[in-house]
């Protein structure tokens, strides 16, 4: 006889088997993900790299590698003084021809303390 937990699990499915997201960080150093990024997470990194000249950087391609969903965190002296708004402005503006090809972009701007 099955517990009930196991029959509740067995009735749905997705409950059944943990989803496991594989996470794929890299740094300000192009070295350290050259390798193993998408085109999409290259030239993003190239480009934000030379603009802000940031301290950390961060860019994954969260779309599975079709690059239509990228997730941006990017800490910059650049943003110093500027507001939320305008840092995220300046993001989007420097990847302006990219974002016109992706369908999402989820973006963190840090000031560095």
């Amino acid at each position: 006889m099955l517990s009930l937990a196991l029959a509740r699990r067995i009735a749905r499915p997705s409950l059944a088997i943990p989803v496991l997201s594989i996470a794929r960080w890299y740094t300000a150093t192009a070295a350290a993900y050259a390798n193993f990024s998408t085109d999409g997470e290259r030239l993003i990194h190239q480009k934000l790299t030379e603009k802000f000249k940031p301290s950390e950087l961060r860019v994954e391609d969260v779309s599975g590698g079709c690059g239509t969903f990228y997730n941006i965190i990017i800490a910059s002296e650049e943003f110093k003084g500027l507001s939320l708004v305008k840092q995220q402005r300046l993001v989007n503006q420097t990847l302006k021809e990219e974002i016109q090809d992706i369908h999402g972009l989820q973006l963190k701007t840090i000031v560095p303390s």
